[in-house]
């Protein structure tokens, strides 16, 4: 199945696209510089590019923790970069009454993983013109993403992309199951498949109210994510990651985009032109 936005076709079959780009937005300024850094490395490595940032992140565990900008503001910063670099955007939606605003400027709007059983804001995502990109969330089983999948196609949504982004492993941790990966394509009729190799990287360490990462192991588990023959590869970057507002841990440091990508690259074209051996 293939799923298309302006020139950019997402299929599990064809080159990689890349939903890449920033936590959440700090600045109009911070935003537009990565934005047009992986404009940039990307259009050099002829990788297609969806340009992610969030306008707020609600699901944070303390009120101290840094949300964002907010809707509206949030939005026309990412409507000044859409229309000053010409890339399509992605970003998620919290509330049912964001989805048609958020809709208007973004091509994707995502459900997030902790929100994605949530019919009511399913519904007002399904009314809206954008492809949806389903976040799995890390409490059920890959078989159960079908049941999500599902309330948006009764609804008449069928531009779906599905994104796995690791399940809990006891307290506190997250495992990605490859495997899992072929189980939702066969299940959801080979959607595109996305793989979140920024939050899969997330450890929230004992009693803390932020979540750390294993940032030294993005790469590896980026190649393994590629390895299963998938649409696209989902990966937040900062200019200092240390500083970063919100899941810095876990995020690529901005000035190794393009050193990061090329073996990436490299194994999806491999990757992409094997013959498959079928098993049964």
């Amino acid at each position: 199945m293939e799923i298309k936005v302006r020139n950019i076709t997402f299929s599990n079959e064809k080159s990689f696209v890349l939903i890449g780009g920033i936590n959440v937005i700090e600045n109009y300024e911070s935003a537009l510089f990565a934005a047009s850094h992986f404009k940039e490395v990307c259009s050099k490595l002829k990788i297609n590019l969806v340009f992610k940032a969030s306008y707020e992140k609600a699901n944070r565990s303390s009120l101290k923790s840094y949300t964002g900008p907010g809707l509206k503001e949030g939005i026309k910063i990412l409507a000044r970069i859409k229309e000053e670099l010409n890339i399509p955007i992605i970003t998620d939606v919290h509330l049912p009454e964001e989805a048609l605003f958020a809709s208007e400027v973004c091509e994707i709007i995502q459900l997030p993983a902790f929100l994605a059983r949530q019919t009511s804001l399913i519904k007002s995502m399904a009314k809206t013109n954008a492809i949806i990109n389903i976040k799995k969330p890390q409490f059920l089983s890959p078989n159960q993403i079908f049941y999500i999948v599902e309330k948006f196609r009764e609804l008449g949504k069928e531009d779906l992309l599905i994104c796995e982004r690791g399940s809990l492993f006891g307290y506190d941790n997250l495992i990605v199951d490859f495997l899992g990966i072929g189980v939702m394509k066969e299940i959801c009729q080979n959607l595109p498949v996305i793989f979140d190799a920024t939050h899969s990287l997330q450890f929230r360490d004992a009693n803390s109210k932020t979540s750390n990462g294993r940032r030294s192991q993005l790469f590896e588990l980026a190649k393994a994510g590629i390895s299963t023959k998938i649409a696209g590869l989902f990966l937040e970057s900062h200019t200092n990651p240390d500083e970063a507002k919100c899941d810095g841990p876990s995020a690529l440091p901005l000035n190794l985009l393009e050193e990061f990508l090329i073996p990436i690259k490299e194994l999806d074209d491999l990757i992409k032109n094997q013959r498959n051996v079928l098993i049964n």
